[in-house]
């Protein structure tokens, strides 16, 4: 177990250093930062002050040390746009996005499984068929059109939610959220199902093959044997060795909801990182998007290293497969 978390972490490590130095790049081949801090109108004399300040008149892997040091404290610079440290503007931005992926996670898991088990469980029927047909509409229509026909509908013409911003929060710390007040919850709502109907129709169609599957194994014959009932068959022994598959997608599915909620951030004028990273690539703010990078290759990472190691917890195999390797 020991040392298969120091393998996983030294492929983080690998991972991340080469994310840094793909978000540095940015900083040499998008753009200028001196131009943009002094504007067209600078001198040379003050351009070369800025270069020799910023440290950029320095060699390319000295430049690079400097920014994974920086990094790895949170420090990305100014922003060039807003003239703000990058880390703050993180911190401000952070929870709103954490927040509608999480509130879309689990509302994809709530709904999701449950569909899945019921589709396999019960094929044939008239609402599994319902089912089937509107997980393939929230597969084939993109993320935008989904968030502007429930703006349409939930708020223009029924006006039940309203279409832009986070609502009320509460400060807790440095931490800020919108769970805790009734605005909040009804701000959320609408962008958090647009977020998740993507993600559920994945769990759903994911838990219904892995459940006909398993439903078909031997050892579910031998329960069926032994005179157990269909509901200790199909939730005590087929839907808890279905979850195991489930619980690895989902893992890296939550960072891909962090990672794409632009587009839903975007559509909602939800006050979020993805929203930032978009204006900051209006503006060609590379601190900002350098920093965005890295933040969401160590989201993928740390959730990737969790679900390996819940995975190597849950399934007695992989233990074995480590044990008889030694």
């Amino acid at each position: 177990m020991f040392a298969f978390i120091l393998r996983r972490l030294a492929q983080a490590v690998i991972v991340m250093v080469s994310v840094a130095l793909i978000a540095f790049m940015l900083f040499q081949y998008v753009g200028d930062p001196v131009v943009f801090l002094l504007g067209q109108d600078a001198t040379a004399e003050q351009v070369r002050e800025l270069r020799a300040d910023l440290g950029l008149d320095q060699p390319f892997f000295v430049q690079f040390w400097h920014f994974l040091a920086n990094a790895v404290q949170g420090e990305f610079g100014l922003s060039l746009r807003q003239g703000a440290k990058v880390s703050r503007l993180i911190a401000e931005r952070l929870p709103a996005t954490l927040e509608l992926a999480t509130v879309a996670a689990v509302l994809a898991l709530a709904v999701g499984i449950p569909m899945g088990v019921y589709a396999a469980l019960k094929r044939g029927t008239f609402l599994s068929q319902v089912f089937m047909t509107v997980s393939l509409l929230g597969v084939s229509l993109p993320t935008f059109l989904i968030g502007i026909l429930l703006i349409l509908v939930f708020a223009v013409n029924l006006g039940w939610f309203p279409s832009f911003g986070r609502g009320d929060v509460v400060q807790i710390g440095w931490w800020s959220t919108g769970l805790l007040t009734a605005k909040g919850w009804l701000h959320i709502t609408l962008p958090a199902i647009t977020l998740a109907i993507f993600q559920l129709t994945l769990i759903m169609w994911l838990v219904r093959a892995e459940m006909l599957e398993v439903l078909r194994t031997d050892y579910i014959k031998f329960a069926r044997a032994r005179g157990l009932t269909d509901r200790a068959v199909h939730f005590g022994h087929a839907l808890k060795n279905t979850l195991v598959p489930v619980m690895t997608i989902t893992g890296l599915q939550l960072g891909g909801l962090i990672a794409f909620a632009i587009i839903t951030e975007t559509v909602f004028q939800w006050p979020g990182m993805g929203l930032l990273f978009i204006q900051a690539v209006t503006f060609a703010d590379i601190p900002v998007m350098a920093a965005y990078l890295c933040l969401i290759a160590l989201i993928f990472v740390v959730i990737n290293l969790i679900v390996d190691l819940l995975y190597f917890a849950v399934d007695p195999r992989l233990r074995v497969e480590k044990s008889g390797g030694h």
